[in-house]
């Protein structure tokens, strides 16, 4: 072999080392990188459009810092709270974000849940609408009427405790259950004479469904968010609640601070118009709070409205669904 050939050979060796090192370092990169990412422990969280967790979606900062405490953040999106607390049993969601209802509801069938944390009183933005021409004017006036709810939301406690704080029966008017896209149809072509809700929908029908407010929930429901987990999940994720609650707090903080940005994000994540989101915005103040007993008295007199009213089939008792301060 010639000398020239004999420093080919040297060359191509050299190179071909040099090619499999960078290969093996990057392959060790990935690999090490893949790593990292699997030690990430998975957490998926139910919400529903509009509601604290969505804000927290759509503005992304939970997310990062859940991640940098080791948790891989996931959100589903659900249309009401009884099927977040049915999903939440069947086990595909650690934590959801429902109204006041569904978890009296749940509790009741016998669904192992915990509250981790409240929310601020949604009274404001909540209530039975009708239509600005309707003759009904008082509560009382709800009498022999149809009027539009969804079984198992806060729509249905808001319209059972109307009714008692009026003098009527569950009895005296015909319950129309639907989910709320439904019952805005139903509502807009008349099929139904008033309709239990909460913002969005509320704000919507007020200005795009020639609606108004027979009343609000103020002085009848707080309508709280509520943020829930099976009793199991909540016992051996006690660090994932403690940043989850910290972190959301945080976003609500922004939300209460910041209303032009708010709407124009939340406009794009409900697709609505922006003057519907400002009135829903406007009308609320964010915040989230570490469940105590405050907020499982509230949720107590729905257990008990909804077992006097048959609603519910057993007895809840609040408390042992959580530890309270």
């Amino acid at each position: 072999m010639s000398r020239k050939q004999k420093k080919f050979k040297k060359l191509l060796i050299s190179v071909v080392l040099i090619f499999w090192a960078v290969i093996a370092l990057y392959g060790f990169k990935q690999t090490d990188a893949g790593s990292s990412s699997s030690d990430l422990q998975t957490v998926t969280i139910g919400y529903q459009k509009g509601d604290p967790f969505d804000i927290s979606k759509q503005r992304g900062e939970f997310v990062k810092k859940m991640k940098a405490k080791g948790y891989k953040v996931v959100f589903k999106e659900f249309s009401d709270g009884s099927s977040l607390m049915q999903a939440m049993k069947a086990g595909s969601i650690d934590y959801a974000r429902t109204g006041d209802a569904p978890p009296v509801s749940a509790l009741s069938t016998g669904t192992k849940l915990t509250y981790i944390a409240a929310g601020s009183s949604k009274a404001k933005g909540s209530g039975i609408l009708i239509k600005k021409t309707s003759s009904i004017s008082s509560l009382k006036d709800l009498k022999g009427k149809k009027v539009a709810y969804t079984k198992g939301t806060s729509s249905q406690y808001m319209l059972a405790a109307a009714l008692k704080k009026a003098g009527l029966k569950s009895s005296d008017i015909t319950w129309v259950n639907m989910d709320q896209s439904s019952a805005s149809v139903a509502f807009s072509k008349g099929k139904v004479d008033a309709w239990a809700t909460w913002d969005p929908y509320t704000a919507q029908a007020e200005l795009t469904q020639n609606a108004k407010l027979l009343t609000t929930g103020v002085g009848i429901t707080n309508n709280r968010d509520y943020v829930l987990a099976m009793q199991s999940y909540a016992k051996s994720n006690t660090e994932v609640s403690k940043y989850l609650i910290k972190y959301l707090q945080e976003d609500m903080k922004w939300a209460n601070n910041n209303h032009n940005e708010l709407i124009t994000m939340m406009s794009k994540s409900l697709k609505v118009s922006k003057s519907v989101v400002k009135k829903m915005v406007d009308r609320r103040y964010y915040s989230v709070s570490t469940m105590n007993s405050t907020y499982a008295k509230e949720e107590q007199q729905i257990a008990d409205l909804f077992y006097s009213e048959n609603l519910i089939e057993n007895k809840v008792t609040v408390s042992d669904s959580g530890d309270y301060k």
